[in-house]
């Protein structure tokens, strides 16, 4: 997903559990326009790294991804409005056409 962003012209910062990707936007919060959160992560859900951010920089955007089944997405409490999410697998060019959406809104 990394080298995709890059390819079209995206900075990335990466993490590798939700506890690191917390402390990466805590660091980079100035810089940082858009969160792309895998809603299971170890360590550290995408929900609970989306709270922790939003706190530090409200309003902050974000796409949650996951392969995992509705109920499972509903239970990590990210049924709610106004949350962007996207079933993996995508394809390339819906997922930058979500991204640039969100960022254009």
């Amino acid at each position: 997903m990394s080298t995709v962003l890059k390819g079209h012209g995206y900075s990335v910062i990466e993490a590798s559990d939700g506890q690191q990707a917390l402390r990466a936007f805590e660091t980079h919060k100035d810089t940082i326009d858009l969160l792309l959160l895998d809603v299971v992560m170890p360590r550290m859900n995408g929900k609970v790294v989306y709270d922790g951010a939003q706190k530090l920089a409200p309003g902050v955007k974000a796409i949650f991804m996951s392969g995992y089944t509705a109920d499972i997405i509903h239970k990590k409490g990210l049924r709610e409005e106004g949350v962007h999410f996207i079933s993996k697998p995508i394809a390339q060019h819906e997922l930058m056409k979500k991204i640039r959406q969100l960022l254009n809104a």
